[in-house]
């Protein structure tokens, strides 16, 4: 079996120091550190300089270190740069690019981690603040930011908590639990109803004409009933008046609705991740009567588009479209009389 090499440690280099001022050679020295002679005769050749006062552990290992850096990669490798880019630049977060390289090349090409030091690196060498732009949350810093306070809860007729809510809505292993929330803008009044499902991650976004509950549950309503009935089991909300008409999807669809506890957002945790992903291309200060239809439509459709790392780096698009096709071929056909 062949032999491995550790690089020498600064403790190393000191203990090295040491023993050469004392006046030992270097095979007492190697026999000190357990290592090769060779290992020690080459450190003190490479690492030592032409410094006036001989070999300097601190220096060694700073001269070491610069040898070994190469640059970061994407630097080094311009094809892969443009990719990493261009992924990027399509609103995919660099977990979603990497996964995504490793998936279609059947092996893994860059780590997340070294595409957030590269554009964090570009930031501080450049000043360039719109290398932020690549970023998911656009931050110039890494770090969680203060959160603010819940709003108070709403006592709704016919409540469900959602620990009611049953175990396959929970672990995402059956299709068709979804969870709804607006989604708030700067200007008075203009919101985004987002609806999510928690097996695929698909959303579907909607604008409805105002917050009031009877619109909110028509427009829920016509967005989950061309569905079949297995991939619209049940819905989850927060506590806020909007969705207090819950009750009609009941009616209509045969849906199950269930509400989060008083200030637990976390309980619908699906919708809240879309939400916080939107916010890159829909900024709280957006004014949205500046979006047309199509634009909603072409959003939505990015955000479905876009490899997740918890759907193995498919797109929640392609992963509905099984779950639907699924559901279709196990629909029996209506019997012709």
């Amino acid at each position: 079996m062949g032999r491995t090499y550790e690089h020498i440690s600064l403790e190393e280099r000191c203990k090295i120091a040491e023993l050469q001022g004392q006046g030992r050679s270097i095979r007492q020295i190697a026999a000190a550190l357990d290592r090769e002679p060779s290992s020690v005769s080459r450190e003190l050749k490479r690492n030592a300089g032409s410094q006036p006062a001989g070999y300097r552990p601190a220096y060694a290992d700073e001269q070491a270190w610069a040898r070994r850096w190469s640059g970061a990669k994407l630097d080094r490798d311009a094809d892969l740069r443009a990719v990493v880019l261009d992924g990027l630049s399509r609103g995919w977060s660099p977990v979603q690019v990497a996964g995504r390289l490793a998936r279609d090349r059947g092996r893994a090409v860059i780590s997340h981690e070294s595409i957030y030091r590269f554009i964090y690196a570009q930031l501080r060498r450049t000043h360039d603040w719109a290398w932020r732009s690549y970023l998911p949350r656009a931050k110039s810093k890494r770090g969680r930011r203060p959160g603010k306070g819940g709003s108070p809860a709403v006592l709704i007729k016919d409540r469900v908590s959602v620990h009611q809510r049953a175990h396959e809505a929970c672990d995402r292993r059956q299709a068709g639990h979804w969870e709804a929330d607006f989604m708030l803008f700067a200007k008075y009044g203009q919101s985004a109803l987002i609806l999510h499902e928690r097996t695929s991650r698909l959303i579907a976004i909607a604008t409805p004409p105002n917050r009031r509950a009877e619109p909110t549950a028509a427009r829920l309503a016509d967005l989950l009933e061309p569905l079949p009935p297995g991939l619209r089991r049940t819905l989850t909300f927060d506590n806020g008046t909007e969705f207090a008409s819950h009750s009609r999807l009941k009616h209509h669809l045969g849906l199950a609705t269930f509400f989060c506890d008083p200030h637990s957002p976390w309980q619908k945790g699906g919708i809240e991740n879309a939400i916080g992903r939107l916010r890159r291309f829909l900024p709280r200060k957006t004014d949205l009567d500046t979006l047309g239809p199509h634009d909603i439509t072409r959003l939505a459709r990015a955000y479905n588009h876009t490899p997740r790392q918890c759907l193995d780096f498919q797109t929640p698009a392609e992963v509905f479209s099984q779950l639907l096709h699924f559901k279709c071929e196990s629909t029996p056909s209506p019997s012709r009389g």
